[in-house]
């Protein structure tokens, strides 16, 4: 059974650094797309980076520059890094996988969360200006 499960959420202020990682259980599929996504109170759900087997990233245009996607294969998880963060960076993260090789490359990089299986239950991250 995969399961995904993320940490590392908090308060912050603005300027600060942040860093959510995944627990990916269970995962056996070669071929994926992993992501992070979020969503906060009022607004539809957003990628915000993704990873796929090849190592490409992709990353929202809000969040370029600031925030950093890793996927530790050893440690079965799936990172994100942020920095410089702002207040509208306040969301609940989730992490997202796909079920195998059912994806394609151009939905990864587009951050598309319809093709995702899996997710996590999410981590609240809030910063303070």
């Amino acid at each position: 059974q995969v399961r995904l499960m993320e940490s590392g959420g908090g308060s912050v202020q603005s300027g600060g650094s942040l860093r959510l990682s995944c627990v990916v259980s269970g995962y056996r599929h070669r071929s994926y797309c992993m992501g992070w996504f979020r969503q906060s109170p009022g607004k539809e759900r957003e990628g915000v980076a993704t990873i796929d087997d090849d190592g490409n990233l992709s990353y929202a245009d809000s969040v370029k520059g600031r925030f950093s996607i890793s996927r530790d294969k050893a440690k079965n998880t799936l990172d994100l890094e942020m920095n410089s963060l702002k207040p509208e960076d306040t969301a609940m993260y989730y992490c997202a996988a796909t079920r195998g090789g059912d994806w394609y490359p151009q939905d990864c990089e587009g951050l598309n969360d319809v093709m995702m299986d899996y997710w996590g239950e999410g981590t609240s991250v809030t910063i303070s200006s």
